[in-house]
This record gives C-alpha cells, sequence and structure tokens, in this order.
C-alpha cells in the first residue's frame, strides 16, 4: 500500500492524505489516536498541499532573479498556523467535506496547536502580518529570526500575582517547520582582532551553529508561499568525548547547554548583566545569520558586490538587528576584501531602519566593556563609522560641539555606551515611523538632529493589521456577513469595505450585524467560563483592553474609573451593565506592571464577588495573552481601550483590529488612533484627553497630580477607596508604590490629568449604548472605515518608496504533483 496520494484533488483527498499521515507518519490507529496527534496529521496533511507551491515560488525568485525583501526581526508573533494557513490555501470547504468522512471538523483539532512562542506584542504581530501581505501580494520576501525554544512565559495568576512559567511552545515539535542543516552558519563571538598583511583578522573567537528551520508564509489564494527562516543556536561540538571519559559528565556537554541558551528563551530578564548579555548576543547571532544566508544566495547570482542593494532590501525591525550596519561592513570589508568607501556605499542602500518608539529608554544602547569582550570586530567598526561621520557633521556645522555629542554613535559617561539608533539612521537609507503623528514627533522629539542632517531618509510607514487573520479568521460570521453584501474583494483589497458605509443606516442590516457580535460574545463567554470559569453577562457591554502592561498604555487609567463605576453602583446610581475584560503580560523585571495586574484583579475579586454590584459591573483578566486568544476578545468586544498618554504610542495595531471587527473606539489622540478618527469621523469615536501638545506643555508648566485628585469628588473618592486598603484587606500596604507613582513621583503619564475627561467619554459611551440603532450604525461605520488599516496597503509603500521591489509572478510550470515524475532523472537537451 502506498502512504501517500498523488492526487490530492477531491474532497475525499485530504481526508485520506489525514488518516495515512495518522497510520504512516505517525504510527498511530484508532485504539491509540490522541487529540494532539489529530492536529498533527491534518497538519501535515495541509502542509503537503502548499510544498509544491513553497517549492515553486522559490524557483521562480531564483529563475526571475527577483530583488527580494530581508524582514530581520526578533519577534515574530505568529500564534498558530493550522487555521491561517487552511484559510490562505482556500482549503476549508473541501477540509470539512472531506472530514465529515470521519466524523469531525478541522475545528475540532485546531485548539491542540500552541501559539508559537515567537514575540511577545505588537512588533512581533506587526512583523507576522507583513509576511502575510507580502505574500499575499506576490512580493518575494524572506523573514529573518530566532527560534526560541521557550516563548516570553506562560502568564497565570497566584493570589492576583502574574507568575512567569515556561512557555513549551515546542514540547511536541512543530509540524510546519523544515529544518536545513546543510546551511548552517558560523558565527563568532570573543576573541581579538588581530592586524596580519594589512588586513583586520578576527581571532580565538568562540564559534556557534545557528541552524535555520523554515516555516512556510502563504499567500491568499496559495499563489506565493514565502519563507520565515527562523535560527537556533547549537554547539559546533555537542559532546567531549575524553572529559566523559574521565568522569566529568557535566563539562562533557558544557559548550552544547552553553551554545544553546542562546536561544532557549525570547526576551531573557536583563535587569542583570548576564541577562544583558545575552540579548546583545541574541541579536548579533541572527543577525550574523540573516546576513550570511542572504550573501550565500546574492554569490550564486554571480553579480558584483556593488549590486547587492538591487538585489536585497534588509529592513530593520526597531533598533535590535541594528547591529546589521556594522556586520554587514565587516563581511564586506574583512570577508570579501572591498574597500571601506566601496562597502559603505553598499551598505546604506541595501538597509532601511524601522522605529517603533518614542520612549528613551526603548532605544537600545550597549556598554562598550560588553561589545568589547563579545564583539571586538564590530566595536572598531562602529568607532570607524563613527569618526568618519562626525569628521562629515563638524563640516556641515563647524564648532558644534552639542550637536556633535547628540549625534555621535557613542554616548560618554562613567561607562560609554553604543547608541543603536543612531547607528541604524547613520548606516539606512531609510528611516521610518509607522504612523503620522509617531513620525512627526520621531523628528522633532527623539531626533531632530539626525531629521536636519538627513531629511531625505525620513518617512511614514503607518502599520497595519491583515484582515485574513483578524476578520476572515477570527470573525467568519461578520466577514460572511459583509461578503453577502459586498462580495469578497476586501479580503485582498480592505479599501472595498468602504461599500459598508450604505447599509450603514439600513436597519435589516444593522440587525444583522448586531446578531453576529452578540454571537461573538456568547462564543467568548462559552470559552472563557471553559477555560477560566468565568461567568459572563453576554448582554453587557464588553470593554477590552488587551496589550502589552505599561504605564504609559495607562491600564491604570482603566482601573481607576472601573473604581469611580464601582463607586456608583454603590450609591444605587443607574448604570450600563459593564463586562471589562483585560489581558496583558508585564515583563518578569518590572514591578509596577506587575503591581497594575495585581490591583486590577483585586478590583475583580471585590467587584464581581459583590452581588449588588456584579449584576452591573463585572471585571475579567484573561491569563496568558496571546494571538489566538485575541482572535477571540477581538469579536466580541463592543469597546476599544486605546488610552495611551498621547505622544508615548508608536502606532498600535490592536485599535485597528478592533475597529474593523466593529469595536468603538474610546481613545486619545496617540499613534495611530489620529488616523482612525480622520477616517472614521469624530462622531464615531469617543476621544478624550491631552494632545501631545499639552502633554509637553503641562509638564512644562510643573504638573501637580494633587490639583486633579483634589478638585474632583468622584476621582478623589476612587482613589482614596483603593489606597484605604477596600481592594486589600489581607495585605495591607501593597498598592503603596502605585500611590508613590501617581503623586510624590510625579504621575509621568498624566493619568490624573486625563482621567476627568476619560469618565466623561465613558459616560458618553453608556449613553449611546442604550440606543441600539446609533451604537448599530457607529460599529457598522468602524468597519467601513477600516480599509486603510491593512498591512496589504503598508507593505505595498515599503515597497514602492522603499524597498523598491516589485511583484514575482509564480510560474505554475512548476507546480508539478507526482514526486516520482519530480525526481526522475533530467534528460540533456541536445
Amino acid at each position: 500500500m502506498k502512504n501517500q496520494v498523488t492526487n490530492r484533488e477531491g474532497n475525499d483527498a485530504i481526508a485520506r492524505d489525514y488518516a495515512e499521515q495518522l497510520k504512516f507518519t505517525l504510527c498511530d490507529d484508532r485504539y491509540t489516536v490522541r487529540p494532539h496527534d489529530k492536529y498533527v496529521a491534518l497538519a501535515l496533511a495541509v502542509r503537503d498541499r502548499l510544498v509544491n507551491r513553497w517549492l515553486a515560488t522559490q524557483r521562480s525568485h531564483y529563475d526571475q532573479n527577483v530583488k527580494r525583501v530581508y524582514y530581520l526581526s526578533l519577534e515574530f508573533l505568529i500564534g498558530r498556523s493550522l487555521g491561517n494557513n487552511i484559510i490562505n490555501l482556500q482549503l476549508e470547504d473541501e477540509l470539512n467535506k472531506g472530514l465529515a468522512e470521519l466524523g469531525m471538523t478541522w475545528e475540532d483539532v485546531r485548539e491542540e496547536e500552541l501559539d508559537a512562542g515567537l514575540g511577545n506584542g505588537g512588533l512581533g504581530r506587526l512583523a507576522a502580518c507583513f509576511m502575510d501581505s507580502l505574500a499575499t501580494l506576490d512580493l518575494p520576501a524572506f523573514g529573518y529570526g530566532l527560534r526560541y525554544d521557550y516563548g516570553i512565559f506562560r502568564q497565570t495568576f497566584k493570589n492576583g500575582y502574574q507568575v512567569e512559567q515556561p512557555d513549551e511552545w515546542l514540547r511536541f515539535g512543530c509540524p510546519w517547520e523544515i529544518i536545513h542543516a546543510d546551511i548552517s552558519v558560523r558565527v563568532n563571538f570573543g576573541g581579538r582582532v588581530t592586524e596580519i598583511d594589512g588586513k583586520k583578522k578576527w581571532i580565538e573567537t568562540d564559534q556557534i551553529l545557528g541552524i535555520p528551520h523554515d516555516m512556510p508564509v502563504v499567500g491568499y489564494g496559495g499563489k506565493t508561499v514565502n519563507t520565515l527562516r527562523l535560527w537556533s543556536a547549537k554547539a559546533t561540538d555537542d559532546f567531549n568525548f575524553d572529559e566523559f571519559n574521565s568522569g566529568d559528565y557535566v563539562s562533557a556537554v558544557g559548550n552544547k547547554v552553553g551554545a544553546e541558551n542562546l536561544t532557549k528563551v525570547l526576551y531573557p530578564n536583563d535587569c542583570f548583566y548576564l541577562g544583558k548579555e545575552l540579548r546583545l548576543k541574541q541579536q548579533y547571532f541572527f543577525v550574523c545569520c540573516a546576513l550570511h544566508d542572504i550573501m550565500r544566495r546574492f554569490k550564486k547570482s554571480k553579480l558584483p558586490f556593488k549590486d547587492l542593494p538591487n538585489f536585497a532590501a534588509v529592513q530593520l525591525n526597531d533598533t535590535h538587528p541594528s547591529i546589521a550596519v556594522a556586520e554587514l561592513m565587516r563581511m564586506l570589508v574583512d570577508e570579501e576584501g572591498l574597500n571601506w568607501d566601496e562597502a559603505w556605499a553598499i551598505t546604506v542602500p541595501t538597509l532601511g531602519y524601522t522605529n517603533h518608539t518614542l520612549m528613551p529608554e526603548a532605544l537600545e544602547k550597549w556598554p562598550v566593556p560588553m561589545f568589547e569582550k563579545l564583539l571586538p570586530r564590530h566595536l572598531e567598526i562602529i568607532y570607524e563609522i563613527n569618526a568618519k561621520f562626525l569628521q562629515v557633521v563638524n563640516q556641515r556645522y563647524p564648532g558644534d560641539t552639542g550637536r556633535i555629542q547628540r549625534l555621535s554613535l557613542i554616548e560618554e559617561g562613567d561607562t560609554k555606551q553604543i547608541r543603536m539608533a543612531n547607528l541604524a539612521i547613520v548606516g539606512s537609507h531609510s528611516v521610518n515611523g509607522v504612523a503620522a503623528l509617531h513620525t512627526q514627533l520621531l523628528k522633532e522629539r527623539v531626533v531632530p538632529d539626525f531629521a536636519e542632517m538627513f531629511p531625505e531618509r525620513f518617512n511614514n510607514k503607518t502599520n497595519g493589521v491583515t484582515q485574513r487573520r483578524f476578520l476572515l479568521k477570527a470573525n467568519p460570521a461578520l466577514a460572511k456577513l459583509i461578503t453577502g453584501k459586498i462580495g469578497d474583494k476586501w479580503i485582498t483589497d480592505l479599501s472595498e469595505l468602504k461599500k459598508l458605509t450604505k447599509f450603514a443606516d439600513d436597519k435589516a442590516f444593522q440587525k444583522q450585524f448586531m446578531e453576529v457580535k452578540q454571537q461573538a460574545k456568547k462564543d467568548f463567554a462559552r470559552w472563557a467560563e471553559e477555560l477560566y470559569g468565568f461567568k459572563i453577562n453576554t448582554n453587557s457591554i464588553f470593554d477590552a483592553q488587551i496589550k502589552r502592561l505599561h504605564e504609559y498604555k495607562r491600564q491604570l487609567l482603566n482601573a481607576l474609573h472601573i473604581v469611580v463605576l464601582y463607586n456608583r453602583v454603590r450609591k444605587g446610581e443607574d448604570v450600563a451593565p459593564r463586562t471589562f475584560l483585560f489581558s496583558a503580560k508585564a515583563a518578569p523585571g518590572y514591578f509596577v506592571a506587575k503591581l497594575i495586574i495585581k490591583l486590577i484583579n483585586n478590583i475583580a475579586a471585590i467587584v464581581n464577588g459583590d452581588a449588588k454590584v456584579s449584576s452591573k459591573l463585572n471585571v475579567f483578566f484573561v491569563p496568558n495573552y496571546r494571538v489566538s486568544s485575541a482572535e477571540r476578545i477581538v469579536p466580541a468586544s463592543d469597546v476599544s481601550e486605546q488610552i495611551s498618554t498621547a505622544g508615548t504610542e508608536a502606532s498600535g495595531t490592536g485599535n485597528m483590529k478592533f475597529m474593523m471587527n466593529g469595536a468603538l473606539t474610546v481613545g486619545t489622540l496617540d499613534g495611530a488612533n489620529v488616523e482612525m478618527l480622520e477616517e472614521v469621523g469624530k462622531e464615531n469615536f469617543f476621544l478624550f484627553g491631552l494632545t501631545a501638545e499639552e502633554v509637553k506643555e503641562l509638564r512644562e508648566r510643573g504638573y501637580r497630580p494633587q490639583d486633579y485628585y483634589e478638585k474632583n469628588n468622584e476621582i478623589r473618592e476612587a482613589i482614596d477607596l483603593i489606597f484605604s486598603g477596600h481592594f486589600n484587606i489581607n495585605e495591607p500596604g501593597i498598592f503603596e508604590p502605585i500611590r508613590e507613582m501617581l503623586f510624590e513621583k510625579g504621575d509621568f503619564y498624566l493619568h490624573l490629568a486625563d482621567l476627568g475627561s476619560y469618565i466623561d467619554a465613558q459616560k458618553k459611551i453608556e449613553e449611546t449604548y442604550k440606543d441600539p440603532a446609533k451604537w448599530a450604525k457607529m460599529a457598522i461605520m468602524n468597519v467601513a472605515c477600516s480599509g486603510k488599516f491593512s498591512s496589504d496597503r503598508t507593505i505595498t509603500e515599503y515597497a514602492k518608496d522603499i524597498w523598491n521591489v516589485k511583484p514575482c509572478k509564480i510560474d505554475a510550470g512548476w507546480l508539478s504533483e507526482d514526486p516520482l515524475e519530480e525526481f526522475k532523472p533530467q534528460k540533456k537537451q541536445s
């Protein structure tokens, strides 16, 4: 019996492939098969259907000698792959018909897939959306990152506190990945630099192998399948036999353990020196592997090195990969023998840099002594880049020592620091922000000297999200309703949603729309009860804030308002039933953020446990925030909390996901909220708070949070209740650091300054919700006006303005279905 069918057409073929994978690959029968085995077998059956397209994509790119995008990111928050691949391959109907024969659907096994632990927040999810759009738009691309054995952590709660546990997403392996050990890369650390025959040599280094693991990235329709290449670390010598024989069993595998720690975990706690060192090693490791892989591919073209910028567009996703500037120079000068000026003329047009933050602490800096220890040759190169750059600065601005200090790649001090953002700006031909306001503030406040020095390099590319995952996959009922009204072109052109505008006042469509929302709320409530025991009132307003826990994102502001509502309910005031949903992880070393989680959980315990209150008000913190849980929360939500202090959020992408699923935004004029407001109009957005300019002016005048506390009775009562111990009766004083942050330490993120305006906006939400027709119209308008916020639009702009990359049509002639024919000897052409 053959163990793979050759013809993969028809409904029964995929069911047969699934059954054969269970039997012949996993060695299961009806008595031994486990739920996870069913997932793996189905994943392998789906993977078989994309492999030909994957190979055809690579061959077409190679034959046409295309310019490729190489997207370097320390995170790719891809979530689960099974459902996304089935939808993008348009296999869903075929699959369900075929599996019905076996009495199952693919939905039955999707919960068995663990979210890939390859990212933490918006940075990684954006990278994943971009990869989806690149493939859908038929743009040749590779993503490069790290294959972490463990994600950032699996979050649980104990007595309200966040507890971090290992995120073992790979404990059962990953059926999507293909390992290519034959193209591994040797990465050097440590050692010293010497000069031999007038050339710099980096010698006596410690080496670690980078092993590539490829995952397919399927574009919608399955024409293009690009590659996400993730690198894992492996020792060059796994096992020292002499040490083992001598009885030193631990040392015998010491090199292996030390090397593989490099890709063991995403974002090690960098509160300690060793954590910082490990992060720097991670960053260099994946950049080195990526650039060597790019160069290996480029050399096959036989083109001169000066043509590299015409062959490769390397995009640095934030400062994490910015060591690429020095590494590419090292490769071109030390390994390929180019002179400095030739190498620099290649490096700058090859690299582009995306900035993702306005927070000074997020602009990475590395201590010079650490760099000298780990990457001594790169330190020399950075010093050389800096010296040549500052010569140009001095010629242009003679005697301006302040400007020279600000522009320098080296920050002076007791311990000199290398400014990685400065390195990225100097070494790239393009520097982009990720929202119009962010780009403006980046140029005006964060790096104004660079913006003046290189005005032509700075540009904006407002972020987007892929509608295929966050609408088509996450909200199939809404997707079906939309397609029934305007057709399915929106799946690849989100601007088509504008056609829904004419249905915003249609009572029948409003009814259908709100029925879909209500069903999503019921589905979420059922899921949350099964997993976490939550009892959720599906007839309440679902008010969600799901994002990384940080002070500037102001989950604390949300909590303060909840206590205001709690006080109102206890006084007998009429309050619209509201369910507040939180989900967020705090960095392990971020004490205040973790304490805010504790406060929210304590508030939840008191509110939900009070029978007089819980009929009107509930608070739930969904643990272990991840892509798959976002796919449940977003479709169910009525209100989207986008409440960061104006001038702090670069863009945000959660705001876009909620918008295209019909949630109404309560938000500040921050990040992409500004552009969302422009698209949807003020009448369909609950705006509050200070603007970025007003925030700046208030701080300059001298902000006194005590003033806002004293002049507003509701604010004062809420704050007094929190710090009276009402929510921590058996844990006196635990929230004192939050009180100090709000008062003694000056409330840097202006919670109290914006709280009054926030309370007023929330009151408007209640009033609007009581008018179902008005709410439905606003929700429909948000969906209709979300077209700008597709990652397809963003990637189209990158491709045109920064990368100069064109779509590549995949040659269908490469889609051979018969493996036997594939591997027969090819006849020589006469």
